[in-house]
């Protein structure tokens, strides 16, 4: 008999249990003093990230998630949160255990160094020590200085007084430590009496606050001490030769730790601050601009990337798929329906300050995605916008021009998603990059955000019209932050003037439009999570196909998990995240396309045929070809580089087509006059187990 099935609360219950029990272990491991207390700090923020995610896990559960009814559901669901606020509030007074310095772990230290009976009355010592904290523990805590060799010792680098309550007022050359950081930019941190609360990492610079000239001083003085160590250690090694090797490595490993735990942690920290937070402390852009939160989700992984999301998705006994199936009579990938799927236009952008002087701007573009209010639900797809000197606030997109239009300059998106969430909506995030005049630094900051929450007030969708959404300041989850600070200085007294203030408020223009039946109908085919351009829906739709036929029909069982011989599933994903080169296949396409017939257009296995052939002659080859360069974001000279490369190809493939008669002919792939990159296997391998979600 199979066991019974387990519902969302009871699941969240056990996960408790077992972090609340490894909250206990640790505990009792940091009392014993077992271990470093480097491991116990590491394992104690896991445990907070792991309460932490539990809890969003909890507080995102109804009634309806459950398997069968649970009497008193919001009595239990109330009893778990408060259990969790425990626990998260046990690991922060753990963290601030850990990491404040005490003398019991410098006693600690000293015992290791020296004798068997130095370790005796060290530990005499620290009996004595841990009786008194308990006496006066927080008398301890105001009066002893903090510590300025840790890397969470801060620097404040301008004044700030607190608005609103939680905020710590600091001035500036004050030392801070920082005891929580977060995404949002406002890091928990204490002061030298013991006052806690929030402050803007923007006005926090890591270290001490000493002057270069202590810091060449100490530099010196540890290149002398490292010389000097150096040679001694050379000398005991030749004259001590007899001596057990596992005591020269643990002294070696305590030097080194000891080494890199003062100034080498804070000289290292120094040379990683963004550009983005050195301009902020200047003051030399709007109040409410931020770090790139986006960008940075795009930098760490491509787990937000269309390419990841475009590949199949496995289902839960990891021998079929969750959101690719084949109709058997048709022959055709069969269409799947998800919770919500839209059409929308970027039209323009409105009263969008300006990034400060001192900086070369080279992309101003919108990344969106879809978004529940906690977390990113999609792939994150960027769409640049025009710029006109003229009204330098104003973005626009879609811009008119000869021939197709690209990708990146397309306001015309497509979302699928089929998250559950009632808060489902779209996050468009304002952005810039830019490139700082006097030390070439790049950087990304978000010019204010957006959200279009896509269900109304009853769960319905939203009607297909055009909507002005607000653009907020700050970071999605920061609220009521203005993007300029001139905004909302001062209250205007007239009518006229309060009206002429709400038109200059930074806005987005969304419109949520309808398409055509066969545009719907090759959106069903697709996954169901993908954000991208409206303009590839046909040929991701034939991507599809070539997967079904390729992993559902053609695998001799759906246990075969062998490399499979597809260049054209093996590199298609790449185009998602190369904007230029899916136009290329774009316009290939679409020279194809005009020499077919009604029938053939109709007929999938000739289409699938010529797609085969029309990847393989133009995107193929251009992957391949050692002339273009590597995709780089906002780098003009590359960009314009591979343009010229592209059209080159292109331009050379269109004249083989109209020589030959053929679309997609092998001939100019196999011509020995264009120059191709080494062979490698991987080109032609599609391997399922390492692409597939």
């Amino acid at each position: 008999m199979a066991p019974k099935r387990k519902g969302s609360l009871q699941l969240i219950q056990r996960e408790a249990d077992d972090i609340k029990r490894r909250v206990d272990n640790l505990v009792k491991d940091v009392q014993d003093q077992l271990g470093p207390i480097e491991e116990a700090f590491h394992r104690c923020q896991e445990l907070q990230k792991f309460a932490e995610k539990t809890l969003r896990t909890l507080k995102s559960l109804t009634k309806a998630d459950e398997l069968a009814p649970v009497g008193n559901y919001d009595q239990r669901k109330q009893e778990e949160e408060k259990r969790l606020l425990n626990i998260l509030e046990r690991l922060e007074t753990l963290l601030m255990e850990l990491s404040l310095p005490g003398p019991s772990t410098a006693a600690g230290n000293t015992s290791k160094e020296g004798s068997n009976d130095d370790d005796d009355d060290s530990e005499e010592e620290e009996d004595d020590d841990d009786d008194d904290d308990d006496v006066g523990n927080d008398e301890k805590q105001a009066v002893k200085p903090l510590s300025y060799s840790g890397p969470h010792i801060y620097t404040v680098l301008s004044d700030f007084r607190g608005e609103q309550e939680g905020d710590l007022s600091v001035q500036k050359g004050e030392v801070l430590r920082i005891i929580s950081q977060t995404a949002d930019g406002w890091w928990l941190a204490q002061d030298n009496k013991g006052n806690r609360g929030v402050v803007p990492k923007t006005y926090l610079k890591i270290g001490s606050g000493v002057t270069d000239d202590d810091e060449e001083e100490e530099e010196e003085e540890e290149d002398d001490d490292d010389q000097g160590m150096n040679e001694n250690e050379e000398e005991e090694s030749e004259e001590d030769s007899e001596l057990d090797g596992g005591e020269l490595t643990e002294g070696r490993e305590q030097e080194s730790s000891a080494s890199y735990s003062t100034w080498s942690t804070v000289k290292k920290a120094l040379t990683e601050i963004d550009a983005t937070d050195v301009l902020s402390a200047m003051g030399a852009i709007p109040s409410g601009f931020r770090p790139s939160t986006l960008s940075k989700l795009l930098v760490e992984g491509v787990t937000y990337r269309g390419s990841y999301y475009i590949q199949p998705e496995l289902s839960q006994s990891q021998l079929s798929f969750k959101d690719l199936f084949l109709d058997p009579y048709a022959g055709r990938v069969r269409a799947q329906q998800v919770r919500m799927s839209v059409c929308f236009t970027l039209w323009s952008c409105r009263w969008i300050p300006t990034p400060g002087v001192g900086v070369n701007v080279l992309s101003r573009h919108i990344r969106l995605c879809a978004f529940d209010g906690t977390q990113v639900l999609s792939n994150i797809h960027t769409v640049r916008a025009t710029y006109s000197s003229k009204s330098s606030k104003t973005w626009s997109f879609s811009p008119r021009m000869t021939g197709i239009l690209p990708i990146l300059l397309d306001g015309n998106c497509f979302l699928r998603c089929n998250s559950v969430s009632p808060g489902l909506g779209i996050l468009f995030e304002l952005g810039v990059t830019f490139i700082r005049n006097s030390t070439g630094e790049r950087g990304d900051l978000s010019c204010g955000w957006a959200f279009l929450k896509l269900t109304d007030e009853t769960g319905n969708p939203l009607p297909t019209r055009t909507y002005e959404l607000p653009v907020n300041g700050g970071t999605p989850y920061e609220k009521d932050v203005a993007v300029e600070a001139t905004v909302t200085r001062g209250s205007p007294a007239g009518v006229f003037q309060q009206m002429l203030q709400a038109r200059r408020q930074p806005k987005l223009i969304v419109k949520l439009k309808s398409v055509k039946t066969r545009t719907r109908t090759q959106l069903s085919l697709l996954p169901n999570t993908l954000l991208y351009s409206l303009r590839c829906v046909h040929l991701l739709a034939l991507h599809r196909q070539l997967l079904a036929d390729t992993l559902v029909m053609e695998r001799p069982t759906m246990q075969n998990a062998d490399p499979i011989c597809s260049p054209v599933l093996a590199t298609f994903p790449v185009l998602l995240d190369q904007p230029d080169l899916m136009d290329a296949l774009r316009s290939a396409w679409l020279d194809a396309e005009t020499n077919m017939t009604r029938v053939q257009k109709r007929d999938m296995s000739y289409l699938k045929w010529e797609f085969v052939k029309v990847y393989m002659s133009s995107v193929y080859f251009l992957l391949h070809s050692p002339s273009l360069p590597r995709y780089c974001w906002a780098d003009p000279p590359s960009e314009e580089q591979r343009a010229r490369v592209i059209f080159t190809t292109v331009d050379a493939l269109k004249h083989n087509q109209h020589t030959s008669g053929q679309s997609g002919s092998a001939e100019f792939y196999i011509d020995p006059a264009p120059q191709h990159l080494a062979f490698d296997i991987t080109e032609l391998t599609f391997d399922l187990l390492r692409v597939a979600r």
